[in-house]
C-alpha cells in the first residue's frame, strides 16, 4: 500500500485511473466537487473504490467543513454553517455553542456516511489572528485557544457518532499566515513563546485520530522549510511538543507554497515524518511520479491508520438528521 491519498478526475473512475489505482494501491482517496453529482452517483463511486481496494475500511475523504469549504453543495445537499457561526454563539452561550457544533457535526457526518464517505477534513483548529490572510477567516472557531479546542472536540465527537473520522488541521497552526498557501509560501515570524497560543488547541486534542500539516515556514522552529517538509517541526513540535501520535497527512502537496515536482515533494514530506501524502488534482502524470518516488507505507503508518479507523467502529446509534438540524438551528438562533 502506497502512503498516498489520491483524487479522481470526475464522477466515475476512468479506465486509466482504475488501472493505475489497482497497481498503486493508495492508502485512500479524496473527493471534490467534480466528484459529487448526486447520492446515487457518489454511493456508486465509493462502492467502486472499496471494491477496487478490497478494503471495507478504506479511507474515503472529503473537505466538508461547512461554509465556503464544502464539496457537496445545494441544491443536491443542504448547506452547513462555517465555524464562525459557533464562535458567535459561544460569546452568548458557551454550552449551547458546543451542543450546536456537536449536532451540526453529527448531521454532517450522517450526510457523508450515507454516500460512503468515512473521513472528513475537519475540524479546523487554527486560532484566528487579526489582519491575516482570509484563507482561514470565517472557517475558524475563533481567536481564543480553549474555545477553538472545545468547539473542535464537539465537532470530532459529533462526526464520530455518525461513523465519520475527523482530521484536525492545520498543524501546527495556520492562523498567523499573511498569505494564502494555495498560492504562496507563508512565513510566520512570531517567536516560540507567542506560538504557544497556536499550539494549544492541537495539544488539547492531541488524541485526535488524524491530523493535517500546514505549508507554512515558522522562523522560531525551522526558518528554511515549511512544516510539511520539516523534520524539526514534525518531530520536535507536532510529535514532541503537541504530543500527537495519530495519522499525520500533508495538506495538498500541489499547493503553490511548495516547489519541486510532485514526486520530490511527496518523498520529502514522508522523509520529514509525515505518514501520508495528500494529492488532490487527479493529474495522472503527477500521480505516476508520486507512486514511483514513494515506498510502501511504513508499519507505523499502517498501525496509526488502523487505530484511526477503529475509532468509529463502536460509534453506536446516531441521531436523526432532521432532528439534529432542527436542534442546531434552534441553538444558533440564540446568537
Amino acid at each position: 500500500m502506497k502512503p498516498v491519498i489520491f483524487a479522481m478526475s470526475g464522477a466515475a473512475l476512468t479506465p486509466d485511473e482504475r488501472a493505475f489505482f489497482r497497481d498503486a494501491d493508495p492508502l485512500g482517496y479524496i473527493l471534490f466537487k467534480r466528484n459529487c453529482v448526486d447520492r446515487a452517483q457518489m454511493k456508486a463511486l465509493t462502492d467502486d473504490l472499496r471494491a477496487l481496494s478490497g478494503r471495507e475500511d478504506l479511507p474515503i475523504l472529503i473537505d466538508q467543513e461547512g461554509g465556503r469549504v464544502s464539496r457537496m453543495v445545494p441544491p443536491e445537499w443542504p448547506a452547513f454553517p462555517a465555524g464562525q457561526a459557533f464562535d458567535r454563539l459561544y460569546d452568548v452561550a458557551p454550552i449551547s455553542a458546543l451542543e450546536a457544533a456537536r449536532a451540526n457535526a453529527e448531521a454532517l457526518g450522517l450526510m457523508l456516511a450515507d454516500i460512503g464517505v468515512n473521513v472528513n477534513c475537519a475540524p479546523l483548529l487554527d486560532v484566528r489572528q487579526p489582519d491575516v490572510t482570509p484563507a482561514i477567516g470565517d472557517r475558524a472557531f475563533g481567536g481564543e485557544p480553549m474555545r477553538v479546542a472545545a468547539l473542535g472536540r464537539a465537532m470530532l465527537d459529533g462526526m464520530r457518532r455518525a461513523g465519520v473520522v475527523g482530521i484536525v488541521k492545520h498543524m501546527p497552526g495556520h492562523g498567523r499566515a499573511l498569505v494564502d498557501s494555495h498560492y504562496e509560501l507563508p512565513r510566520v515570524r512570531a517567536d516560540a513563546a507567542a506560538l504557544e497560543l497556536d499550539l494549544e488547541p492541537f495539544t488539547r486534542l492531541n488524541g485526535a485520530p488524524m491530523a493535517m500539516t500546514c505549508h507554512v515556514v515558522f522562523d522560531a522552529w525551522d526558518g528554511e522549510r515549511p512544516a510539511t517538509l520539516s523534520p524539526r517541526v514534525i518531530g520536535d513540535v507536532i510529535r514532541g511538543r503537541i504530543g500527537f501520535d495519530g495519522l499525520l497527512m500533508t495538506d495538498d502537496i500541489d499547493m503553490k507554497a511548495l516547489s519541486g515536482t510532485a514526486g520530490d515533494k511527496a518523498a520529502a514530506a514522508l522523509a520529514a515524518g509525515c505518514d501520508v501524502v495528500l494529492d488532490c488534482w487527479a493529474r495522472m502524470g503527477e500521480m505516476l511520479d508520486i507512486a514511483e518516488q514513494v515506498h510502501d507505507a511504513a508499519p507505523e503508518c499502517l498501525a496509526r491508520l488502523e487505530r484511526a479507523m477503529a475509532t468509529v467502529a463502536d460509534a453506536g446509534a446516531p441521531g436523526e438528521f432532521e432532528a439534529l438540524i432542527a436542534k442546531r438551528d434552534e441553538l444558533l438562533a440564540l446568537a
